[in-house]
């Protein structure tokens, strides 16, 4: 043995067990990170185009089993996607006319409520012991607001990149329904592509933790809306008992923020309790306060650990940690995006860390083997047509983004 390989043999000796293995795994570790931080630079660069993919990812998880489920009652399967598409364009539109249009009509008063109800507050704190005039009070307003500007930044700025011109809004409403509409369509032969782009030892990993990932997704989203729907009509019924006007836009406002877990929840009820200080008093707005607490408390202690627990799997200081850090690099769409792609993430690495791939069918987007019969080269077809009694092999079972059972 030369020299130099009997040095470095001498070194390596000399350095212990303990570092050795500490080394080879920071240097794996900082190549991880390195990969992370590039995909991640891309994700911030392309947010435009990737964020209306995502939400169309999670439209679709709830339209394809509502689409199969037309399709097996012998709907045309056009008319099944027209359905799901179209409805699902209905629905939203009809929620932002009802709320824009409830909120218009009782604009004016909510503004002279408003003015009121400032000035009171005003002419109570002056005449209070606290002696407060007019321009400390001004004073501490202004703190106030620009403390909330400051702490609200990452919000506004992840906003901002989304929606900072209606050609962006435009633009990314217009990718999303196009994105939901091709899934609709041909997700079996885009998922199909996306498991083929891997390798072929990979891919049968790939799949399994793909399929299981869109059924935890799709659990969600559908756990998500009952949960919102809950919170939102409990919060409206109790406005209307309380007398508290705009029941109506405050359970809408509740229901569409119920998807941005904790920052839509305090929103949404700081919002219906400045309404009812507004409007009916403080002895009012504390009661509402209370519904609005109590509807909170529901949910947190008994829905989502009996629904949302046994859908998703994720313990809550995940979700309190995934939304605050989801906040703080993308803003409000990475507080949106936040809980799902955990709990989707969290059950595909346990799938592919148990091994049960390692059981599953080959591939059947891969290649055939040439010792095996060999399949028709036609493209796979519906899946709604059972194979022929003749055919002596069977066809290629078809890919798709995973559907519900």
């Amino acid at each position: 043995m030369s020299e130099t390989g009997t040095t470095r043999r001498s070194a390596d000796d000399s350095v212990p067990l303990g570092m050795r293995i500490a080394g080879a795994w920071s240097w794996r570790i900082l190549v991880l990170v390195a990969a992370l931080a590039v995909f991640g630079f891309l994700v911030v660069q392309l947010r435009l185009l990737i964020i209306p993919v995502l939400v169309a990812v999670v439209l679709s998880a709830l339209l394809v089993p509502f689409k199969n489920f037309l399709v097996r009652h012998r709907w045309p399967r056009w008319a099944a996607i027209a359905t799901a598409e179209l409805g699902t364009i209905v629905v939203v539109a009809g929620l932002l006319f009802l709320v824009v249009t409830q909120v218009y009509s009782g604009f004016d008063d909510l503004r002279n409520q408003s003015i009121t109800s400032f000035n009171d507050l005003k002419a109570f704190l002056a005449s209070s012991p606290l002696q407060v005039s007019e321009a400390d009070f001004n004073n501490y307003v202004s703190q106030i607001w620009t403390s909330i500007q400051q702490d609200s930044s990452a919000l506004i700025s992840g906003a901002a990149a989304v929606g900072s011109s209606v050609g962006h809004v435009l633009t990314g409403v217009l990718l999303t329904l196009f994105s939901t509409l091709f899934i609709l369509i041909d997700g079996k032969r885009i998922w199909a592509w996306l498991v083929h782009v891997f390798p072929r030892r990979a891919r049968a990993a790939v799949d399994g933790a793909g399929r299981t990932g869109w059924a935890t997704l799709q659990s969600f989203v559908k756990v998500q809306i009952l949960v919102a729907s809950i919170d939102a009509v409990g919060i409206a019924v109790g406005a209307a008992i309380l007398g508290v006007p705009l029941a109506i836009p405050i359970g809408v406002l509740v229901f569409l923020g119920s998807f941005i877990p904790i920052i839509g929840a305090v929103v949404t009820g700081a919002v219906a309790v400045f309404i009812a200080l507004v409007y009916n008093g403080w002895v009012i707005a504390l009661i509402m306060l209370g519904v609005v607490l109590l509807v909170q408390q529901v949910e947190g202690h008994i829905l989502q650990p009996l629904v949302m627990g046994t859908a998703v799997k994720v313990h809550p200081l995940a979700v309190v940690l995934a939304v605050a850090g989801g906040s703080m690099v993308a803003g409000i769409p990475g507080a949106f995006f936040a809980v799902p792609f955990v709990a989707t993430l969290n059950v595909m690495i346990n799938y592919v860390a148990g091994g049960a791939w390692r059981t599953a069918p080959p591939d059947p987007a891969s290649p055939p083997d040439p010792a095996s019969p060999p399949v028709s080269a036609s493209p796979p077809g519906d899946g709604s047509e059972p194979p022929s009694a003749t055919s002596t092999t069977p066809p290629s079972p078809e890919k798709e983004l995973p559907t519900d059972a």
